[in-house]
């Protein structure tokens, strides 16, 4: 799978300074870091009380201002860009890193929609009165200081500190070396604009001045840190889930399939495919193998493979694929590294199935349980297939794309869970909160 290992905070101890030349005492990196985490809880406080109205205002401050800083913002990514290229990045991941004048456009509407969603901070989420005349609310409340290590993804830094703001939170930010300018500038930004309608700046703080070791202390600032989200490619996430003391939402690398089922639509299907492939290969909801049923696969998959091939999509497939394939396509011999690669590029994997079944077994071996779809025209066969996997989304009939926070009606997302506890899929607004108790009586006393 494809990563910046490079990026991935490495383990080790990080609370003794070290000398530097000239004698100077190198920072104590883990102090350093707690302390950033100690305004974070302070500032965090801020919001604990704030009115829905004080938080939107916030958002949209926030989206202004990284427009009117677009200049800025354009000049920094290009250096990341400059040096991504010189260190061999892939496109996909040059891709995730790129922002255009366009894109933070687009990153300041979602802010914007964020600013128009409900509040799930004080949302009642059961309540009822016993027997004794106790009566019982739970509440959202806000989680308190959310941490976020990443790569590659300056569209992070703003999602993630607009969803933590709305959702009544401070954030401390890892981001990774590749977008090491973009961040700088962004967080700044960001700052600027809560201190200007007076709120802490130390609600969006970043740790990347201390490298993978600031990472590294990030995921062992337990009790500062109430819960801490890695969002990359698999090395850094398994390394976070290794090391951190920190409770983790473990993010999911997006090993995605696409199934064209018998007697499918072959113009829905090839239109869901190309979607769902090439729309934007570097993301984890893009889809990365292609199966198709038996039945459908003499006449399907030659047009498929050509379209695929006319946009640029390498294909590795089995010995059926490349017996159907076009003369002038061609088709890698695929392996089972193939059927396990999150590719994040312009490549898919695709097996000719027997039946629903297989297609089925197929994904329960290789799945990263992110996002499965299926193209059928069979209801019986799209029951069966929602009901028997068990990844975090379930597409019938419609592209893997839409596993996006934004796409569904959340606004921006912190990122996509695959775990089952807390949180699964993407994580929005009511994810980055919990709850409490609230219990009201009137002198009650326990028997």
């Amino acid at each position: 799978m494809t990563t910046l290992a490079h990026d991935a905070p490495t383990t080790g101890t990080t609370t003794t300074p070290a000398s530097v030349p000239g004698g100077a005492p190198a920072v104590d990196v883990e102090q350093a870091v707690r302390e950033v985490a100690q305004r974070a809880k302070v500032a965090s406080r801020t919001l604990a009380t704030a009115t829905r109205a004080t938080k939107d205002a916030a958002l949209e401050a926030l989206a202004d201002a990284l427009v009117a800083a677009t200049d800025e913002i354009v000049a920094a990514n290009d250096l990341d860009l400059d040096r991504g290229r010189a260190n061999g990045l892939p496109d996909g991941l040059l891709d995730r890193l790129a922002l255009t004048p366009d894109r933070i456009v687009g990153i300041a509407d979602a802010l914007r929609e964020l600013a128009g969603l409900p509040d799930p901070v004080g949302e009642v989420v059961r309540g009822q009165t016993l027997p004794n005349g106790l009566r019982l609310r739970q509440v959202r409340v806000p989680m308190g200081v959310v941490g976020m290590i990443y790569e590659a993804r300056p569209n992070v830094t703003v999602d993630a500190a607009g969803l933590a703001l709305k959702s009544g939170n401070a954030v401390v930010l890892r981001g990774g070396s590749a977008a090491a300018e973009s961040n700088r500038v962004i967080v700044a930004v960001l700052g600027r604009a809560l201190d200007g309608v007076g709120l802490p700046a130390d609600l969006v703080q970043s740790v990347d001045q201390h490298g993978r070791p600031g990472g590294v202390a990030l995921m062992h600032a337990r009790g500062l840190v109430d819960v801490l989200v890695p969002r990359g490619g698999a090395d850094l996430i398994q390394t976070v889930v290794r090391e951190s003391t920190v409770p983790v939402i473990e993010t999911g690398v997006g090993n995605c399939h696409v199934y064209v089922d018998a007697g499918a639509d072959e113009a829905m299907a090839l239109e869901i495919l190309l979607n769902s492939k090439t729309q934007r290969v570097g993301v984890c909801n893009a889809a990365e193998t292609l199966l198709v049923h038996a039945d459908a696969a003499p006449t399907f998959l030659p047009a498929a493979l050509a379209a695929l091939a006319g946009a640029g999509v390498v294909v590795h497939g089995d010995d059926e694929t490349a017996r159907l394939a076009p003369e002038d396509v061609d088709v890698l011999a695929a392996t089972d590294e193939d059927w396990a690669t999150e590719y994040l590029a312009l490549e898919i994997a695709v097996r000719v199935v027997s039946d629903l079944d297989a297609a089925i077994d197929h994904i329960r071996t290789w799945t990263s349980g992110h996002t499965e779809a299926i193209v059928t025209r069979d209801l019986q066969a799209s029951e069966r297939f929602v009901a028997e996997l068990d990844s975090a989304a379930i597409m019938v009939n419609a592209s893997t794309r839409f596993t996006d926070g934004g796409q569904l009606g959340l606004g921006a997302e912190i990122g996509i869970s695959t775990q089952k506890l807390h949180a699964r899929g993407p994580m929005g607004l009511a994810e980055l909160t919990t709850t409490k108790w609230v219990v009201h009586g009137d002198g009650h006393v326990r028997p």
